[in-house]
């Protein structure tokens, strides 16, 4: 007969049991991408301390009045593929009401800013500039407009990409240049994160002033280099501008500011 094991040395050969496998946890899903939260920091819950980031969440909303002839509107389409963190809406009845109608537009968009392109007698275009609700705003004549498909340029970029704005030396002169130039800019200026967006810059706007008049134009960045021979950063002299359009001239001397 055999020997029985001892208590002892029978427990040490029960198997253990194994460990459940389980799979490991998701990374939250964000509009711009997976989000690892051991990468995240957390979060500081003090009300003195502000956040240091500022994300810019501009809209533009874009529309025009009604009696609109071809060429203004062809120019609107242009300002749209132009800005892809804007809004087009239909057309509105040009009448006096028209400014409470623009902010109700603006508020059911969740937009922030408004280019409305006006057409009076199917021959003057006013482009009203507007921070909604609380303003400020500015009334322009636009003249001397051709669109890219009257100018048939060479120049091209991607659609999308984010411009850079320029603006000449004589904005910092008077005041209400200065108010021009903050609109302008917040309004053209694309937002980085926007989902619409591409990450790099490829062409440049271009807001000169010259008899007291400011006129618009688009150009396209263009390097002439092989993949073996990059261009370093900072090359200006290697640069080239080409234009792609629009081209249009604001007349400020019949503005109205609120």
């Amino acid at each position: 007969m055999g020997k029985k094991r001892k208590h002892s040395e029978s427990s040490e050969l029960v198997a253990q049991p194994k460990k459940e496998d389980t799979a490991p946890e998701r990374p939250t899903r964000t509009l711009l991408g997976w989000k690892d939260k051991s990468l995240v920091t957390d979060e500081v819950d003090d009300s003195n301390i502000g956040s240091p980031i500022f994300r810019n969440k501009e809209k533009v909303l874009v529309t025009c009045s009604r009696r609109i002839s071809y060429r203004y509107r062809h120019l609107m389409l242009n300002l749209v593929s132009l800005l892809p963190h804007c809004k087009k809406d239909n057309k509105v009845e040009s009448k006096e009401t028209k400014g409470a109608t623009l902010n109700e537009l603006v508020e059911l968009k969740s937009c922030s800013s408004c280019l409305f392109f006006e057409c009076r007698k199917q021959k003057d275009l006013y482009l009203w500039m507007a921070k909604c609700p609380n303003g400020p705003s500015v009334k322009i004549l636009v003249s001397a407009v051709h669109t890219m498909e009257e100018l048939k340029l060479t120049g091209n970029h991607l659609k999308g990409s984010r411009p850079l704005l320029t603006f000449s030396a004589n904005f910092e002169k008077d005041a209400h240049w200065k108010l021009l130039k903050e609109m302008l800019l917040q309004i053209f200026e694309i937002p980085k994160d926007h989902r619409k967006a591409k990450p790099f810059h490829d062409h440049v706007f271009v807001f000169s002033i010259a008899d007291d008049h400011i006129w618009f134009r688009n150009y396209q960045i263009s390097t002439h280099h092989n993949e073996a021979d990059k261009l370093p950063r900072g090359g200006l002299d290697k640069m080239t501008l080409i234009e792609v359009g629009p081209r249009f001239c604001l007349n400020r001397s019949v503005h109205d500011s609120a």
